[in-house]
């Protein structure tokens, strides 16, 4: 009897499909604010602006790769949503910041986030998917040298 009520209650249990299926919360969050954070931090080293879409740096731009792309994930276990989606920016703009250096540029222009091939432009936020045992970001941008 009670191997058969643990059956029932296993059944019921994965078909709520709250339960069921895995977490993929999208959030929007500020970008200049993880930018920011890595600097200070010493996880970017400044040599190398980063301009989301909407936004254009001061002086004579020369695109040297007119699309590159990332895409980082991070462990979000036991960490809050935003703290792990800015784990993952940060982890981007690393790629970012190193791509850009060895190509001879000076910053990375024209991010939108592009998450699933998605795009998602805002001059001031990026998009972040979070579940509960990963985040994730992917970027879409150019390398450019700006004089």
């Amino acid at each position: 009897m009670q191997v058969k009520n643990w059956t029932i209650g296993a059944l019921l249990l994965c078909s709520l499909p709250g339960v069921s299926q895995a977490r993929d919360t999208t959030h929007y969050l500020l970008f200049e604010a993880v930018v920011a954070e890595a600097t200070q931090a010493g996880r970017l080293d400044g040599t190398v602006k980063f301009y989301l879409a909407g936004n254009k740096p001061a002086g004579k731009v020369s695109v040297i790769n007119p699309s590159i792309t990332t895409s980082q994930k991070t462990n979000a276990f036991n960490k809050s949503d935003e703290g792990a989606c800015s784990w993952a920016l940060q982890s981007a703009l690393i790629k970012l910041q190193n791509a850009a250096k060895a190509a001879g540029a000076n910053a990375v222009t024209e991010i939108v986030s592009n998450y699933q091939n998605k795009e998602y432009r805002d001059p001031t936020k990026y998009e972040c998917h979070a579940g509960a045992i990963m985040a994730g970001v992917a970027l879409k941008a150019q390398l450019a040298a700006v004089k």
